[in-house]
Parts: C-alpha cells; structure tokens; sequence
C-alpha cells in the first residue's frame, strides 16, 4: 500500500477557499456595501475603521442590543422581516447581506 506525500507550502501559496455553509450564492457588492453602511452608523464605528463583508459584529464593539439594533435596521432599510432564529445566525456583515438577499427574493416570488 503506498500513500501520498502531502508538502506544505508558505501561506502565500496557498489557495483560501470560501462558500456558503448553506451552498447558496453570495450577496451582490450593493448589498454587502449597503449593509456595510447602516452597521457603521448603528455601531458608530469610528472613521478611518474598515468594515467589510468579513467584519464579525463582536469584533466592532456589537454586544446583543446592539446587534438586534443592527437587524431592526436592516429590516427597515430593505422593507424585509427577519425571524428571531435567523437574526441569531447572523455574526458577520456577509451572513446579513446573505440573508437580506435570502429575504427579498423570497419577498418578490
């Protein structure tokens, strides 16, 4: 029996993967940026503070107030309601967005 020798290689080279634990597409760049926005206004993250699709609420100051603050405004912004099991699965700007597309595709069928 033989086996494969597997090398590691600088970090540099290697390939950074990324899906949708639930296999659904990524939100569109309008809504990750939209999101983007109302979570630097609720959160009051200082200027010069890079939010970004990867941006984890926890790590911008987001305690669970502030996060269902975050989604009561997502709600209003894109016109969509969003249940409290859903709202509780949300922990980045990108797991929002996804949702919010979720929500008004679902929306507009």
């Amino acid at each position: 029996m033989s086996f494969v020798s597997i090398r590691s290689r600088p970090s540099s080279l290697r390939f950074k993967i990324c899906c949708s634990a639930t296999g659904e597409a990524q939100a569109k760049k309008e809504t990750v940026d939209k999101v983007c926005m109302i979570v630097k206004k609720q959160l009051a993250v200082p200027d010069g503070t890079p939010v970004t699709a990867e941006s984890k609420f926890s790590e911008l100051g987001a305690d669970s107030l502030d996060t269902v603050e975050i989604v009561m405004g997502l709600e209003e912004e894109f016109n969509i309601t969003v249940d409290e099991t859903s709202a509780q699965d949300i922990a980045t700007v990108q797991d929002a967005a996804d949702l919010i597309e979720k929500l008004v595709t679902e929306k507009t069928a």
